[in-house]
């Protein structure tokens, strides 16, 4: 198995803008004007240009961004995860895309079996130790002072 090559920062911006050109295109083949688009997704015209310039400097953060795709793909008629899909396979990793495969470091779900047994371990133990100190009280029971008197029985259709 050969190594994949991971794309230089210029092959992402390529791809970033031409992922860009897409949307672009997308929307003028269905006759959208940008500011009908800013109109239903609520966003404003520098974002949606932002975007479709495809320009990593000029995009939003990726806090926002893949709502704002989701948004601007709903209003254009496209899949929004597809959409999505395209955007992460052009950004790559920086823009929480696929990473570039490398060598596993050994079998993931072997820790985290080990972690998520220690886990159930730990409160199956804290639960145990609860239910033990609950006993040693009383088991739950509730208890307070008795008065030494008691109050005659009356029947509740007694006068």
């Amino acid at each position: 198995m050969t190594p994949t090559r991971s794309p230089t920062p210029e092959e992402r911006a390529e791809a970033l803008r031409a992922f860009g050109r897409y949307l672009l295109r997308e929307r003028e083949l269905r006759g959208l004007t940008l500011e009908d688009v800013a109109r239903v997704t609520k966003l404003g015209a520098p974002v949606i240009e932002s975007i479709e310039s495809g320009d990593p400097q000029r995009m939003p953060s990726r806090a926002y961004l893949f709502g704002y795709l989701r948004s601007y793909s709903s209003a254009t008629g496209l899949d929004p995860d597809e959409v999505v899909l395209r955007f992460q396979e052009a950004a790559g990793p920086e823009f929480g895309g696929p990473a570039p495969s490398a060598p596993a470091a050994g079998p993931w779900w072997r820790r985290k079996r080990v972690l998520l047994l220690a886990l159930v371990t730990v409160l199956v133990a804290a639960a145990i130790a609860a239910g033990m100190w609950r006993s040693g009280r009383g088991g739950g029971e509730i208890r307070g002072r008795r008065s030494p008197e008691r109050a005659p029985y009356r029947p509740a259709d007694a006068p």
